[in-house]
């Protein structure tokens, strides 16, 4: 071998490994980058470049996912491969509504108008105006929005007199309520007259004194309280 064969040979055997060593730094180069850019990449599965695709056999061999050397059972998080199925988080239970304060019923108080009232009269007496004091220091546990006070009379008489007569009592319980420092904004007032009565057909056949106490129940006034009783 003469000299200049020696010498190509020699530059060769420099050059074809640096050249390979350049080459197969260049392909971890760009595969490295590929890694670098890929998304959610099965473990333990082949797949396709950075897409995350698995790798599968043809229909005819069963389309299984293809495994790595690497592939064990816990790996097995694809979904579609090796029977696994993802299965859809419950949607987090939402907090339950405050429940709202209970409102209580309207809570409703009758009064004798004889007990109020003498006969035939709208001034209340001094046992009306201690029974009105009971009411109110009633009231003493109730957050009330509204009293309606309804004044009824019985059949006795003249029927337009019987509603006049109605609401001045109403009133006049109202006043009372009023002065006992309930606002006259919350008191509402009404009459119903003789349309109501409570003793329906009781009375019939009686007269004078007789029917008077007989309708006794009729002559009445409602208080009606609407509120939330404190806890």
């Amino acid at each position: 071998m003469n000299k200049l064969s020696a010498k190509k040979k020699l530059i060769g055997m420099i050059l074809l490994p640096a050249f390979f060593s350049g080459a197969v730094t260049a392909h971890v180069a760009v595969a490295a980058q590929g890694q670098g850019d890929s998304i959610n990449q099965p473990e333990g599965y082949t797949s396709e470049g950075n897409a995350g695709q698995v790798w599968r056999s043809t229909y005819d061999l069963g389309n299984h996912c293809w495994r790595t050397g690497y592939w064990n059972e816990s790996l097995v998080v694809v979904e579609g491969c090796d029977g696994y199925e993802k299965v859809a988080e419950a949607a987090p239970e939402s907090a339950p509504a405050a429940a709202a304060a209970p409102v209580s019923p309207p809570e409703k108080l009758t009064f004798s108008a004889d007990a109020l009232f003498d006969f035939d009269s709208a001034v209340l007496k001094p046992n009306g105006k201690i029974a009105l004091d009971e009411f109110v220091r009633g009231l003493d546990g109730i957050n009330f929005d509204v009293i309606v006070a309804v004044g009824h009379a019985d059949r006795i008489g003249n029927p337009e007199y019987n509603q006049r007569l109605s609401v001045r009592r109403a009133e006049s319980v109202k006043a009372y309520l009023m002065s006992r420092g309930i606002p006259d904004s919350s008191i509402f007032t009404d009459g119903k007259g003789e349309t109501q009565p409570v003793t329906g057909t009781a009375c019939d056949g009686k007269s004078g004194q007789a029917l008077r106490a007989c309708l006794e129940p009729d002559r009445r006034v409602e208080v009606e309280v609407s509120g939330a009783r404190r806890r």
